[in-house]
């Protein structure tokens, strides 16, 4: 085929059309057409507001997996805030709760001190403030050890008092604490003064080993005695000051077949719980000793004779 028949023409497929210097102006042209008048006259506000309507879908579900996750992280972090939010308030609270019970226990301490004081003033026997330090081990007793002994000057059979009125006896004094047996040790006695009748009885701790309880004995079955009457310390025996408060009586009972009433009393002193006492001397040391007898002069010897 000779060369002329050949046709110099690119094919089809490597047509390239307009320039690419004509297609850069051309579309330069238009979009600052386009500009200017969205600029100017808000052309494409239309087209622009049906795009993002019609994008909306698209742009919800793609951003849903974000969201969720912004969303759990939110969660567990205001969780975990709560939760130390919380623990925080509870702890405030325990404190405030302890100091609360704290000041209650100040306020009664202070209100059994003033009380404690203001009976020490009315009793004329010397004494001394002591603490209790803890109950007795023995389950059979009543007893509490004190924090003051020999080295302070307690003796044995010395009174205690709290607030409230007699408490107990020194029974036991060691170097540097004392053990007291209370009133309502079924051993102990303590003679009593019935104020409101002016009757004498002796007041013993409650066989029946109960927490708080006394028995007045020997009382006739006859006897004036009633529920609420109170026994105050009579001083027979030596040892106590006389009008101090012992117990108020709470039961009479009077029996046919007893020539003597069975009379239960309540102490007035907190025999159980109680935190600070006060130590009298007993009366007995109080009293001066009988001055001992001169011895009678010798009588005079008469001279020897010679």
């Amino acid at each position: 085929m000779p060369l002329g028949t050949l046709d110099g023409t690119p094919p089809p497929f490597f047509r390239q059309g307009p320039s690419a210097l004509s297609k850069l102006v051309f579309f330069s042209v238009l979009a600052l057409f386009l500009m200017v008048a969205d600029a100017r006259f808000d052309v494409m506000q239309p087209l622009r507001a049906g795009l993002a309507t019609a994008l909306y879908p698209v742009q919800w579900l793609v951003m849903r997996p974000v969201v969720w996750a912004q969303g759990g992280a939110q969660y567990f972090e205001s969780l975990k805030a709560s939760q130390t939010s919380e623990e925080a308030a509870r702890r405030k609270l325990a404190l405030q709760s302890q100091r609360a019970n704290q000041v209650e226990q100040l306020i009664l301490e202070n209100t059994r001190l003033r009380q404690l004081l203001y009976l020490r003033d009315r009793v004329t026997t010397s004494s001394q403030a002591a603490q209790v330090l803890y109950d007795a081990a023995d389950p059979y007793t009543r007893k509490v050890v004190i924090d003051r002994g020999v080295l302070d000057g307690v003796v044995a059979g010395s009174p205690v008092l709290d607030e409230a009125g007699v408490l107990g006896q020194v029974t036991r004094v060691y170097p540097m604490v004392s053990e007291v047996t209370l009133v309502t040790d079924r051993d102990q006695a303590i003679p009593v003064l019935n104020t409101r009748t002016g009757a004498r009885g002796v007041a013993f701790g409650d066989p029946a080993l109960r927490a708080s309880g006394l028995e007045l004995r020997f009382m006739a079955a006859n006897a004036d005695v009633q529920a609420g009457d109170l026994l105050t310390t009579s001083g027979m025996d030596g040892v106590y000051p006389p009008g101090l408060p012992v117990a108020r009586v709470e039961k009479v009972e009077r029996r046919m077949d007893s020539a003597f009433a069975r009379i239960t009393c309540l102490p007035l002193a907190l025999v159980s719980g109680v935190g600070h006492v006060m130590v009298l001397k007993p009366l007995t040391a109080q009293v001066a000793p009988r001055p001992a007898a001169e011895p009678a002069p010798a009588p005079a010897r008469k001279g020897l004779r010679k």
